[in-house]
């Protein structure tokens, strides 16, 4: 059964661009998002991110419970924006095309939807890309990317360790509920929501502190090999940038200048239809 967000070695074009590599365009992917409201090139994003994802041939369940949590959270924060600011939409496009009555001072208006809609599609384009750097990249591999494009090898290493962790922490949290299951604290759905919530506590605190056993077994023994000791350091995992490398970068500089222009054209960073 595979874990979530582990990293699987899977034969793609994906997984054999360098760890660096795919920072290097996931950062340039967030900021090309994250600059524009542009609706047309965010939904180009969506759909690229997708066939993306389909090409890395990583599997679904993988990355499946962690997009539903994000999904609710953005379902969450949808209805807060609604709440606190319901006339966002209205402000930004200079026009109010109402849509009907809710209660009191809400009104659905077609120029909030879209504003709304835009938020929501722009999480859509980070996401996959997101959990796909996560899933499809060697945690080893990943720190001799960074270290090489001048991260320092501690920190690089860090980031090694804690992406290393994740499949470990999900087999203790799955061997510690069993072994309270056993003693007879029920977990399934037969149980009450706010039962079931008291009873992860019972959970939760033997793992934090078997997470902190592990963290200090790991400090010792790197301690007693003498890590960072030295300014430098040499790589077993370490690769050479490749064609495919250099395209992917390309790839994402060219949105990240399609984001800058459209925010030009668009007198801003929001995109108009209402005009």
């Amino acid at each position: 059964m595979s874990k979530m967000l582990e990293y699987s070695n899977i034969d793609s074009p994906i997984h054999k661009l360098t760890g660096a590599t795919k920072l290097i365009a996931f950062i340039i992917w967030a900021v090309a998002s994250m600059i524009t409201y542009d609706t047309r090139l965010l939904i180009f994003m969506f759909f690229l991110s997708v066939v993306v994802f389909k090409i890395s041939k990583v599997e679904f369940k993988q990355i499946s419970f962690v997009l539903y949590f994000i999904l609710i959270f953005l379902l969450l924060n949808n209805i807060a924006i609604f709440i606190f600011s319901p006339y966002e939409g209205v402000q930004i496009y200079g026009s109010r095309t109402e849509l009907f009555k809710i209660a009191g001072p809400y009104t659905v208006t077609l120029e909030q939807l879209f504003y709304q809609f835009n938020i929501t599609i722009k999480y859509f384009s980070i996401i996959p890309m997101a959990l796909l750097f996560i899933v499809a990249t060697n945690p080893s591999e990943f720190a001799a990317s960074l270290n090489k494009i001048g991260v320092k090898y501690k920190i690089a290493y860090s980031v090694s360790i804690a992406l290393r962790y994740i499949p470990d922490v999900q087999k203790d949290y799955q061997e510690i509920s069993f072994a309270q299951q056993a003693r007879g604290i029920d977990m399934s759905k037969k149980e009450k929501l706010s039962k079931r919530i008291k009873n992860s506590a019972s959970i939760l605190m033997p793992l934090i502190f078997s997470s902190l056993e592990r963290i200090e077994t790991i400090s010792s023994a790197m301690e007693l090999r003498a890590f960072g000791k030295n300014k430098k350091r040499t790589w077993y995992n370490e690769r050479e940038f490749k064609k495919g490398d250099y395209i992917t970068i390309i790839i994402a500089m060219v949105l990240l200048i399609l984001s800058i222009l459209a925010t030009k054209a668009n007198n801003g960073r929001f995109y108009n239809p209402f005009i």
